[in-house]
């Protein structure tokens, strides 16, 4: 088992240091083949998700259409993959920010029926996760 950090997925999404892009080809490559098995963790993913919008100026459908492809990838085993999938496939549909979409499909997945915060535009949100996927 190999754990890939965000700095590969970057380099393997963006192709901007030749070196490192090919090392991160050859990397995903082999789990492709089944020669390594791969794992990340969601850390991993929002950290890419953060690079990609304030570093690299990207817009949500664009960071979100990465996401998805990267979450694609069945040769990495994701941690909390289906929580993170709803997060990432939700984040257009309700104007999320990835950190919110996933706090509020966490909780709804875990059944928990309230949700403290004192930013009321999520609470709202939560309220109709939670209605829809309950």
């Amino acid at each position: 088992m190999v754990f890939v950090d965000t700095n590969y997925f970057l380099r393997f999404l963006l192709k901007d240091n030749s070196s490192q892009s090919q090392k991160a080809i050859n990397l995903f490559q082999k789990a492709s083949l089944g020669q390594i098995k791969l794992n990340t963790s969601v850390i991993v993913v929002f950290e890419i998700y953060w690079v990609l919008k304030s570093f690299y100026k990207k817009n949500n459908q664009f960071t979100q259409n990465i996401l998805s492809d990267i979450l694609k990838m069945e040769f990495i085993d994701f941690e909390n993959y289906e929580i993170l999938k709803l997060a990432v496939s939700n984040l257009s549909y309700y104007n999320f920010d990835l950190e919110d979409a996933y706090n509020c499909f966490y909780a709804s997945r875990n059944k928990i029926k309230i949700f403290k915060t004192f930013d009321q535009k999520l609470k709202n949100k939560f309220k109709l996760i939670k209605g829809e996927f309950n």
